[in-house]
């Protein structure tokens, strides 16, 4: 009875999760906690709870049980120096990480916040390792690209800041932070242009922006009405596709990886992960060709102002 009975508890812990109910999902666990005190799933279970809702010491915690009952399991100590490094421990993250790493030196994240951890430090040459090795495993991963750049930038190595900046960029397009380093980095190698001339031109978005084109407003008055309605489409159609990126698609990814980590979920619960995450794809790729076709509106009704 006793092995059922926490087993049906996980249960309701991991759908409370999915419908993001962290109080609910917590009390199961703590019920399970309570009749099995053994069980590394379970700890690692409420560790994530405790992390989602930012009680950062029980997280770490749990996640150090779990390492001390299952200590081959290297996403629970690559998790453990993640929140460590969250409570200002980096020692102890770092170690943790590490050990994560040795147990599996395919997992990116292990890498990325390891280079987290040593630029809390000021360690720069070692955060920079690291965050090579997450992009090597992973080129697509945009933070890590970023954060390497930013630490070129600091060591005003401008030109490698540049393409690491550029490669954010293509793999999240219109993304600030990278748009603005960017600006910066290009600003700061020509030694001629001013960090807001150089984000201007960041934000031009190939929209057909041409500085050796004269308009005048008392003859191009349409012309000039039709650019700014497609400036604002293209502005909205560019909001609404990284809205869809930081909230749908992330959401229901974090969703599914919930139902694929835990092996005992019940197939109702992936096959509900899927067709969300399915559906936050379909509304990704309506706002993409969104996006794209109002940028070609842009780019064409640039293109009809007359040459200098």
């Amino acid at each position: 009875m006793g092995p059922d009975k926490v087993e049906k508890l996980c249960q309701r812990a991991q759908l409370a999760i999915g419908e993001r109910d962290w109080d609910k999902a917590k009390q199961a666990y703590l019920m399970a906690l309570g009749l099995r005190s053994d069980l590394p799933d379970v700890h690692y279970g409420l560790a994530t709870v405790y992390f989602q809702v930012r009680e950062m010491t029980s997280a770490a915690h749990h996640f150090r049980e779990v390492t001390r009952l299952d200590p081959q399991r290297a996403g629970a100590f690559i998790n453990l120096g993640a929140v460590l490094n969250l409570l200002n421990q980096y020692d102890d993250a770092i170690a943790a990480l590490r050990r994560g790493i040795q147990l599996d030196g395919q997992r990116v994240e292990g890498y990325y916040n390891l280079g987290l951890v040593h630029r809390r430090k000021g360690q720069n040459d070692m955060a920079m390792q690291a965050y090579r090795e997450a992009i090597r495993l992973n080129p697509r991963m945009a933070d890590a690209q970023l954060n390497l750049a930013n630490i070129y930038f600091d060591k005003e190595q401008y030109r490698q800041a540049v393409k690491h900046y550029e490669d954010a960029l293509k793999v999240r397009p219109g993304w600030d932070k990278a748009m603005d380093g960017l600006a910066q980095a290009k600003a700061a190698l020509s030694g001629e242009t001013s960090p807001e001339e150089a984000t201007e031109e960041a934000t031009a978005l190939g929209a057909g922006a041409d500085l050796d084109r004269v308009v005048d407003p008392a003859v191009h008055a349409t012309l000039l009405t039709n650019l700014h309605q497609a400036t604002i489409q293209a502005e909205d159609s560019g909001r609404l596709f990284q809205k869809v990126l930081a909230e749908e698609i992330e959401s229901s990814l974090k969703e599914l990886s919930n139902a694929l980590l835990h092996s005992h979920a019940p197939r109702s619960e992936l096959n509900t992960a899927v067709t969300n995450f399915d559906a936050a794809l379909q509304r990704m790729r309506a706002a993409h060709a969104a996006l794209k076709t109002n940028l070609s509106r842009l780019k064409e009704v640039g293109e009809r102002f007359p040459e200098r």
